[in-house]
């Protein structure tokens, strides 16, 4: 039986490959859209170029699209084309498939090739699949897509289900009777589309909580945003698979989002611009207690170093907004949504505002590294700061302090910082990902 294309699979494969071309591969890619009009192709993330390449393609279309387009970069290396090659293959098998029935006497195919493509299609038959859960997960008629329902713009009393990827704080708004009330947003997605859900009042703050699943009725639909009021009625419902664009574009939904610029292009704003970055992590910094000018108290600071193609940026977060990092690695690619510039003396920075936003696109690799360890940054209870080299870099290493004891076999009534300064230099293997130190041990003398 011939195995179906997945367009849930296609568009996990198609972000994959938008986001792994350089930014001069991807302006290509763009050009030779020919059916994308310009005007749609300013879309400030990748991720929101796949929907609009599905969009005017269609799932077929996209698929043979796509490949042309990566021959003409071209990425014709492994990396794009592991992702692509399974989805042109199966599409090759249906087009054959559907001209061997549209031709009768004079098929181009001959009876053995007709029998050898049989014989193929039992084997595959026979053998086991790797399955996206969602393709066995059927919709019933109860139930209403969120895509569906943006098309739409009507419930017809059906349920909307989708899991709350990102929720808002509380915020406030006035009345028709100017009396000032309570709301709160969330960015709710399903295996088909993301939507904004605006909730009225304070008593479900709680209950919606980001990465579980729930039953939406009663709603409403204005612009787009699905509104939930206190006669809606809301269960959870059990989970299910989400693709990582649709997660992405629900993160996103409930933010504005200042113009997405390249480092250069924010390094060179006016002082006080709100702008927003994106590019690699390439170095984070501890929590400092510093000392606001013109207020008594004291307040966190954490710095992160962000690079692109352009150049590389401090940011600096304030107060809870060093939160925002507890998720973050080097070398993750990240997007920090609504910094404002900041000019002391030459330097430009960015700084934190109350809308800042820092959204993972792509996680750090895990690496297996030997680490030459020359210094300690900081020695505490459950984590240890280390200066390490890695081939040519030098970089700051986070990692458990029990797990580096135990790699130097550093006693618990040991101190552990002055043995280790009699020992460095030290040598040690180590599996990182990003700055973090996963696993550690002492490397042998040969």
């Amino acid at each position: 039986m011939l195995e179906e294309v997945s367009e849930v699979q296609w568009k996990e494969a198609l972000t994959s490959i938008l986001e792994d071309l350089t930014k001069e591969e991807y302006q290509k890619m763009l050009f030779l859209l020919d059916k994308i009009p310009n005007s749609e192709k300013n879309s400030k993330f990748r991720v929101q170029m796949v929907q609009k390449i599905l969009q005017h393609f269609g799932l077929f279309n996209s698929i043979t699209e796509m490949n042309n387009i990566v021959e003409k970069i071209p990425r014709n290396d492994e990396e794009v084309q592991k992702l692509l090659r399974p989805f042109v293959d199966k599409l090759k098998v249906k087009e054959k498939k559907g001209l061997k029935r549209n031709i009768e006497s004079d098929s181009v195919f001959s009876e053995e090739e007709e029998e050898e493509e049989e014989e193929e299609e039992e084997v595959k038959a026979d053998e086991p699949k790797t399955k996206n859960p969602n393709e066995e997960r059927k919709i019933p008629s109860c139930r209403k897509t969120i895509a569906d329902l943006l098309i739409s713009g009507e419930t017809d009393q059906k349920i909307i289900q989708g899991r709350v990827v990102q929720k808002s704080g509380l915020r406030t708004y006035m009345n028709k009777n100017k009396k000032k009330k309570v709301f709160f947003n969330l960015g709710v997605a399903d295996e088909t589309g993301s939507v904004k859900v605006m909730v009225y009042g304070r008593e479900r703050f709680k209950e919606f909580v980001e990465g579980t699943c729930f039953n939406f009725r009663s709603v409403t639909v204005e612009k787009k945003v699905m509104k939930v009021f206190q006669s809606s009625k809301i269960s959870k419902a059990g989970q299910f698979e989400i693709p990582e664009n649709l997660k992405l574009e629900a993160r996103m939904i409930i933010y504005f989002q200042s113009p997405v610029v390249s480092v250069a292009r924010a390094t060179a704003s006016e002082e006080g611009t709100t702008v927003s970055v994106e590019g690699t992590v390439t170095e984070i910094g501890s929590i400092e207690k510093v000392k606001l000018k013109k207020k008594r108290r004291k307040t966190d600071k954490r710095e992160l170093e962000l690079r692109d193609d352009s150049g590389s940026i401090r940011i600096v977060f304030w107060g809870e907004d060093v939160e925002q990092l507890g998720g973050a690695s080097v070398g993750d690619s990240v997007h920090v949504i609504n910094v404002r510039t900041n000019c002391y003396f030459d330097t430009v920075s960015l700084n934190s505002t109350d809308y800042t936003r820092v959204v993972k696109n792509r996680s750090a690799e895990v690496q297996n590294v030997t680490l030459e360890i020359f210094g300690i940054v900081r020695v505490g209870a459950t984590q240890t700061e280390l200066e390490a080299q890695v081939g040519d870099d030098v970089k700051t290493f986070v990692v458990a302090t029990s797990l580096l004891a135990k790699a130097f076999g550093v006693g618990p009534k040991d101190d552990l910082e002055e043995r280790l300064l009699e020992k460095i230099p030290l040598s040690a293997e180590a599996v990182i990902k990003g700055d973090k130190i996963q696993k550690i041990a002492a490397k042998k003398e040969m």
